[in-house]
């Protein structure tokens, strides 16, 4: 479904700042990000619905055109094509929530920019025991 062209293209393009097919591309990069890989799943399902919304709207208009005959009407085949329609709309805006959701729950791209990573770690430093004075021609004492 990479060349079938959605609704939310742009949005994804303005989230992940590359054209769609660029984004498949970094999708497969061990290191991708979780939400671009559930982003373009997500793109993928709502290009099959979207599609699946066309083809049925376009056999509804070719089958009540005004220069199609009389005889051709069916109202089963019609109830058929509405039952069929609403359930390509519904698989559409489940797909088109899902990914909304998606993109609304990321960090703003400006957030996202690679920053250097800081470690928030108290900083050792080595100090040496204080002496013990030893005087000229004494034995230090033995520790226990």
């Amino acid at each position: 479904m990479r060349l079938k062209s959605t609704t939310q293209d742009a949005a994804l393009e303005e989230a992940f700042g590359a054209p769609v097919g660029d984004l498949y591309e970094r999708a497969l990069a061990p290191d991708a990000p979780v939400a671009l890989q559930r982003a373009l799943e997500l793109r993928s399902f709502l290009a099959v619905a979207e599609e699946h919304v066309v083809r049925i709207r376009d056999r509804i208009h070719a089958s009540t055109a005004t220069d199609g005959a009389m005889d051709d009407l069916s109202a089963d085949a019609l109830h058929w094509d509405a039952q069929w329609m609403s359930a390509a709309l519904d698989g559409r805006s489940g797909c088109l929530s899902a990914l909304d959701h998606l993109l609304r729950s990321m960090p703003p791209p400006t957030a996202r920019a690679v920053r250097p990573v800081q470690f928030n770690q108290p900083r050792l430093s080595a100090v040496s025991p204080p002496r013990a004075s030893v005087q000229p021609g004494t034995v230090p004492a033995r520790r226990p």
